[in-house]
């Protein structure tokens, strides 16, 4: 099964992390088929913090990809930081 889920990257203490398309079987960081954004949460000032290639990820979506919870939470997140701007 295709999943789509975060892969950590960032050194000691201070993650980074990539939003993947990647086989639901395979290990957190290794080969991943597609990347999609990334989420920053040590993000401050005018670094970004969320990046998303929404028709990207509604494309894997249609092909029957599946969210993990986080990554979820982080859509629904920057669903509601465009309504508001």
């Amino acid at each position: 099964m295709v999943t789509i889920r975060m892969a950590r990257g960032g050194s000691k203490k201070r993650p980074f992390y990539s939003i993947v398309v990647t086989d639901s079987r395979k290990p957190r960081d290794s080969g991943y088929i597609e990347r999609l954004g990334f989420f920053n949460p040590r993000a401050t000032g005018q670094e970004v913090r969320l990046e998303l290639k929404q028709d990207r990820i509604d494309h894997w979506l249609k092909e029957g990809a599946q969210l993990s919870t986080r990554v979820n939470t982080l859509l629904k997140e920057s669903a509601k930081a465009e309504a508001a701007a």
